[in-house]
């Protein structure tokens, strides 16, 4: 077939095999969009259904808590004596303190004590080699003999001549010039009596004597040494029964302490250990300084402590508690116990509500001493009821609670240690100022 008589192929048209672009884009767009959006619709959900099951989870627990009894741990409220008292650091000091020298210069004999012993006042408890002052001592007292002889023959010539004088053989300067020769002897002796007063007084030094009653501290100087006069410190002696205590108070509290010790005469100390835990003796207050320390604004006052049993030593650091006044009928409660919160101190109680349920119940407390474990109040829950110390962070008002036996039964006695005294302190915004606190202690 001839190629010009061939039939003629042409292509479709692309409107009648498919749609056009531009008309397929739109529609696709938007299942896409409906397609996302769907999904992102349902993990909204899931994940808002999941919030909303947890949160009703936990309001179904916080419930179930609230509506389970709280268990507590509580001690009744005491009503006691108390005395209140200032507080105040304090440094034990010997009632009397003696640096022994030597009086005189000589070689250190052995030493005639033990080191720690207890010492009485006029004891030997040392020598100096007395031999230089014993030969000294001789030497004064033989030049005594000696003018004593001069004077005793000045004596006789005085008389010879007295008496040819009254016979009228010698003149009366002969005489007058034996006077004054008896003279110059009976002062030569009245030197040579000192002398030996002198050479004796050094001799006696030679052994050296304990000045109090004491307790002697380790030998500074050992024996066979040279030792200088009043240089050379060869022991020191401490008297500890009694032994003082100095502390300080500032200068506000200075005229109340005064008048009572005036007043009263005498003012009862208590020292306690450096925790203010353990008492450690009891004593009484001797007398404050005669001046205020215009440095710090504080006044020192010392006090005195029989210490028979030496529990106080030199230089240890002790609390001191000075009793001011005392309580008889104070309300104590732990310290635990006081809850602060916008309306002021506050104490959670125990008590029965009307279906004999037993619930706490909020108690406003007026706080007049405070002091590591224990409080005193001024106002507050009746002597006998029952407070919270343990626990009270998850109560309420009118809350169900349960009562630990155990830790009531422990709480009873008031104290850990049956042995150590309540303590007290005014509060922080009190105007006593210092480092010192007024404080109250649980009388025994």
């Amino acid at each position: 077939m001839p190629i010009q008589d061939a039939p003629v192929i042409r292509p479709s048209s692309p409107s009648q095999s498919e749609p056009p672009e531009e008309h397929k884009s739109p529609i696709v767009r938007i299942l896409v969009y409906v397609v996302i959006i769907a999904v992102v619709g349902v993990a909204a959900w899931r994940i808002y259904s999941s919030h909303q099951a947890q949160q009703q989870q936990s309001a179904n627990q916080a419930a179930a808590l609230q509506n389970r009894p709280v268990p507590v741990q509580v001690v009744p409220v005491e009503q006691k004596p108390m005395p209140v008292y200032l507080t105040a650091l304090g440094t034990v000091t010997p009632y009397m303190s003696v640096t022994v020298k030597a009086r005189v210069s000589g070689e250190l004999l052995p030493v005639k004590f033990t080191e720690g012993q207890e010492v009485r006042q006029g004891e030997t408890i040392m020598m100096i080699d007395p031999k230089p002052y014993q030969a000294a001592l001789d030497q004064a007292k033989g030049t005594l003999v000696h003018d004593q002889a001069l004077l005793k023959n000045a004596q006789a010539e005085y008389a010879r001549y007295k008496a040819l004088f009254d016979a009228g053989v010698v003149s009366k300067e002969t005489l007058d010039a034996d006077q004054a020769s008896q003279g110059q002897y009976e002062g030569s002796i009245a030197a040579d009596n000192a002398a030996v007063e002198n050479a004796q007084l050094q001799l006696n030094w030679c052994s050296i004597q304990s000045p109090i009653n004491g307790k002697i501290g380790l030998r500074l100087v050992d024996p066979g040494n040279i030792i200088t006069a009043n240089t050379t410190n060869l022991v020191i002696i401490n008297q500890l029964r009694p032994i003082a205590v100095y502390f300080t108070l500032p200068e506000n509290l200075l005229p109340q302490v005064l008048q009572r010790l005036r007043t009263n005469r005498i003012m009862p100390v208590d020292a306690y250990d450096r925790d203010d835990v353990q008492k450690i003796a009891d004593g009484q207050l001797l007398t404050a300084d005669n001046q205020i320390d215009t440095t710090t604004g504080t006044d020192k006052l010392k006090a005195v402590f029989p210490n028979a049993d030496e529990s106080l030593f030199p230089n240890q650091f002790v609390n001191i508690h000075l009793v001011m006044e005392n309580r008889p009928n104070a309300m104590v409660v732990p310290t635990a116990a006081i809850q602060s919160g916008l309306q002021g101190n506050y104490v959670w109680t125990i008590g029965n509500d009307d279906k004999g349920n037993t619930v706490s119940q909020m108690q406003p407390v007026k706080v007049a001493l405070a002091e590591g474990q224990v409080s005193i109040l001024d106002s507050g829950p009746a002597p006998g009821a029952s407070v919270v110390v343990d626990g009270a962070d998850r109560l309420r008002p009118g809350a169900q609670v349960t009562v630990s036996a155990a830790r009531q039964h422990a709480g009873q006695g008031g104290q850990k240690n049956p042995k150590q005294g309540s303590l007290f302190t005014t509060p922080r915004g009190s105007s006593n100022g210092g480092s010192s606190r007024a404080t109250s202690r649980e009388n025994k």
